[in-house]
């Protein structure tokens, strides 16, 4: 890594030294992100001679080039890629620090749970009963998300502590406890041949062409390409299994949700899935800490 990497990446990850404004990450990250500067002045509803002046400055005070500028495109340099990657994330801190000091004065103390709707019914039910046992238990507001949502609404500040299921959800940059691992099985319709057989392999599984996999959203509700039924949560998901439509890779703990028109069958060589509970790592809340210990008990 490059004198100049290491530069960018103390003086961001230190907390914003004081001479670098967050005004002037959010211009560099619409330039790295547009290429363009006439672009990411539109988005930022500015003229572009003062967004120009500003990223200049800001390469000035932190001594590198972030730009690489000519008459066709404008391109990043290691240090700029550097910059961009360290910058969405200090921005994205501000934005979650606003939002939890508003949430915070708005009303009495409480804690917003997330978890992917249909997943760890049960350990989600255990954990809520347990915790409103305990002595300064405050008011858990659980929001049920679509796949990956959870972990969005943690790191901008709109949750407190959430569930995710790793290899599933990302968790690089936040605190977590693993609560609980399991594997996975394939769900199919009620009499599939494949029903009745003690196991079968992931190859087997998308070889299914008659019962492709489920295709689920990525962050900004962009379905990949592929064969299989857009779905976006379980209930839709297991109805489209039912019909003969779909067969999915699921932890094998929700088998106790289905139905007599449904079978299951374990995948042993599938990814184990770990269920954990993760919030940000310079949370200070004391109902966090209650309700993570709680869970860790479990």
């Amino acid at each position: 890594m490059g004198a100049d990497t290491v530069r960018i990446s103390a003086l961001v990850s230190a907390g914003y030294d004081e001479a670098v404004e967050t005004r002037e990450l959010r211009y560099f990250v619409a330039v790295a992100e547009e290429l363009h500067f006439g672009r990411a002045a539109r988005r930022l509803a500015m003229a572009q001679p003062p967004l120009s002046r500003a990223i200049q400055q800001l390469e000035r005070r932190l001594g590198v080039v972030l730009l690489h500028r000519t008459a066709r495109a404008v391109t990043l340099t290691e240090a700029g890629s550097v910059l961009l990657r360290e910058a969405r994330a200090a921005l994205l801190a501000v934005e979650a620090a606003e939002r939890r000091t508003r949430r915070a004065a708005a009303g009495p103390p409480g804690v917003v749970l997330a978890t992917k709707a249909g997943a760890s019914r049960e350990l989600l039910s255990k954990l809520l009963d347990a915790y409103a046992a305990e002595p300064g238990a405050v008011a858990v507001e659980v929001v049920l998300c679509g796949p990956g949502e959870q972990e969005g609404l943690l790191r901008d500040g709109r949750a407190d502590v959430a569930l995710l299921q790793r290899p599933f959800d990302t968790t690089a940059g936040l605190d977590t406890e693993e609560l609980r691992t399991e594997q996975q099985v394939v769900v199919l319709p009620a009499g599939h041949p494949l029903a009745g057989r003690p196991h079968v392999s992931t190859a087997e599984v998308t070889a299914l062409t008659d019962l492709p996999l489920p295709r689920w959203p990525r962050p900004g509700g962009v379905f990949p390409d592929g064969p299989g039924p857009q779905v976006r949560d379980h209930t839709q998901l297991f109805q489209l299994i039912a019909l003969g439509r779909a067969c999915a890779l699921v932890p094998e703990s929700l088998r106790a949700h289905l139905g007599d028109d449904h079978a299951t069958v374990p995948v042993p060589d599938a990814p184990a899935v770990t269920t954990v509970i993760a919030w940000p790592p310079h949370s200070r809340s004391r109902a966090v800490a209650d309700l993570v210990r709680t869970a860790t008990r479990l």
